[in-house]
């Protein structure tokens, strides 16, 4: 795992990964992790990350095809 704190805890929590599982993303050039239980928000409602997650308001939810 990476020395970089940022990548080192989730964009969303902060938690780490002595505290719950941490999924590695490269994004824009950095190394950055998300925790399982904030995945869904990066999937469904990525505006919800916008100021933790550079680019955010670019991101488009998934489309459902329920």
């Amino acid at each position: 795992m990476s020395d970089d704190p940022a990548s080192n805890t989730c964009l969303a929590c902060h938690r780490g990964a002595e505290e719950t599982p941490l999924i590695p993303l490269d994004y824009r050039g950095a190394r950055l992790s998300i925790c399982p239980q904030h995945l869904p928000v990066l999937i469904h409602d990525p505006a919800r990350l916008i100021g933790m997650l550079p680019g955010a308001e670019d991101l488009r939810p998934a489309d459902h095809h329920d």
